[in-house]
């Protein structure tokens, strides 16, 4: 091995011209055409919050880059779509329980709109008004001054998406299933505490189709839960990627590095019961999110707020979310959108992107000779070389035996989680999940405090070869040798800190919204 701290010298001083990590935020050509329906960031745990030990917990963020200020429409979902999450729980890489969601809006005053009188006389008229609300939002009844509504209904289908069994869930105590108004400002909801009094009232309790316990729901606008140094990254990333705590020159961990801490997210979460998902496999399911929307989609000349549009033809998926960082530097441009639209069973036509990853390959052409020039080595390559990479395939496609891994192997892309390991207290986990000694984080599923971009970026460049932490041994996963990742060990990172002391402890756990305004 040899001595780390020149490396990160030769780093700085190399000029870097090359793509990194960023979440599913526009990850694919076609998708950003569509943002109602792209998935920025997928979750799946065993639910952390104080006695809810026996659950899941599932949150689908939708609707990319949304500023809190972006009025005055603000960031409804698309009512053709229908947007799903799924779960495979034998290990065929096919769904065998999904929880559907489709939207509804509503204006106000009845579905007629809010009118206000404007003139006198003769010469009054009841005039709609352009808002989403006419006065003061708090908890209660609020239908005087709120002009929008959005509802939805859930389906859990058993089975496949095409041809399973659906059921149509029902709230507790509730009508419809409500989604709160996004957090337009402490004029409208007075404060921070409002709002989150407000979006409180649209967390529903919904029962399960032979299931003894309840599952709950809740669908909303949330501060972006992903943190990445996104600006700098895509600017041939204009940073030294090596963490500046361990290494002189190394970029320093800041959370003004993190682009999307002024963004906002719409989240889909969902806590479901284990034993209601776990089928009769060994306790790990797979799991992943689409959105799919009809086939044809003609505008309307003469548009109106019932009927925009028309739609028709079969629901065809448009967007895709397993593993987090898979289609934006995994997938080759050219397959990007494929990607988005294929099933997990249709994986293996993508294979090679995994198998034989460019983005090492990309780095070592930017990196070696100024690496080589600055330590007086020869070496031939910095990319690992342990190539097919079985270490990404377990990390990407297959999971890994004993932690994540189902007792079925399908290699297909999704994100999977072992129920049977019990979840870390917030106060006690890693943000570098498995890497961190901590098996109920990422990999092993997904929690909001995982840092998944460090994490993703070491481990393609090579940290699988080298010894992690196993119940607190070092152990090699036996995928390849130290010499065949000769910079296995670096301390890879986007300066960008994210930890679980960020998110709530309870469901939904992902945060209160930025405000439009204070």
């Amino acid at each position: 091995m040899f001595n780390k701290k020149p490396l990160v010298i030769a780093l700085a001083s190399a000029v870097i011209s090359t793509g990194a990590f960023a979440s599913s935020h526009r990850e694919a050509p076609n998708i950003t055409k569509y943002p109602k329906v792209d998935s920025t960031d997928y979750y799946i745990f065993n639910s952390y919050e104080e006695g809810r030990g026996d659950y899941v917990t599932m949150i689908a963020n939708y609707i990319p880059l949304q500023d809190a200020y972006g009025g005055p429409n603000y960031f409804s979902m698309d009512q053709y779509a229908e947007y799903a999450i799924h779960i495979d729980n034998d290990g065929d890489a096919v769904e065998d329980i999904s929880f559907a969601f489709k939207f509804s809006r509503e204006l106000g005053a009845g579905g007629e709109g809010i009118a206000l009188p404007v003139g006198t006389g003769d010469n009054q008229k009841m005039i709609k008004v352009p808002l989403k609300n006419v006065g003061g939002v708090a908890t209660g009844d609020n239908s005087g001054t709120v002009n929008f509504f959005e509802s939805y209904k859930i389906e859990m289908v058993s089975g496949s998406m095409q041809d399973g069994e659906r059921s149509e869930l029902a709230p507790s105590g509730a009508e419809v299933f409500g989604k709160p108004l996004d957090y337009i400002g402490n004029k409208t909801f007075t404060d921070k505490a409002g709002y989150e009094a407000y979006a409180a009232q649209f967390v529903y309790n919904f029962a399960i189709p032979g299931c003894d316990a309840p599952g709950k729901v809740f669908v909303g606008q949330r501060k972006d839960s992903f943190v990445v140094n996104l600006g700098k990254t895509f600017d041939l990333v204009n940073y030294v990627p090596i963490d500046g705590e361990s290494f002189s020159g190394g970029i320093t961990q800041d959370s003004a590095n993190d682009d999307l801490a002024d963004k906002n997210v719409t989240s889909i979460a969902v806590e479901v019961p284990k034993a209601c998902i776990v089928g009769d496999g060994n306790g790990v399911v797979g799991s992943w999110t689409t959105a799919s929307l009809p086939q044809a989609r003609v505008l309307n000349p003469n548009a109106s707020f019932d009927k925009p549009e028309v739609n028709g033809g079969a629901m065809t998926q448009v967007s895709r979310l397993g593993a987090p960082l898979v289609n934006e530097v995994v997938i080759g441009l050219e397959d990007k959108d494929l990607f988005s639209t294929a099933h997990p069973t249709q994986d293996g036509a993508l294979a090679d992107y995994v198998t034989h990853p460019v983005l090492p390959e990309i780095l070592n052409i930017l990196f070696k000779e100024p690496v080589n020039a600055t330590l007086g080595t020869s070496f031939e390559t910095l990319a690992p070389t342990n190539i097919p990479r079985t270490d990404l395939v377990a990390a990407f496609l297959t999971g890994v035996e004993g932690v994540n891994q189902q007792s079925t192997v399908t290699a297909s892309e999704m994100i999977r989680l072992n129920t049977g390991i019990e979840a870390t207290v917030a106060a006690d986990q890693s943000a570098l999940g498995v890497a961190g000694d901590d098996l109920a984080g990422f990999p092993n599923g997904r929690r909001p405090g995982d840092d998944v971009v460090d994490i993703a970026l070491r481990v393609v460049m090579g940290a699988l070869c080298h010894d992690i932490p196993v119940n607190g041994t070092p152990t090699n996963l036996g995928f390849c040798e130290p010499a065949d990742a000769p910079v296995g060990t670096a301390a890879f990172t986007d300066g960008a800190p994210i930890d679980a002391s960020m998110f709530d402890t309870s469901f939904p756990y992902v945060t209160t919204p930025i405000a439009g305004s204070e």
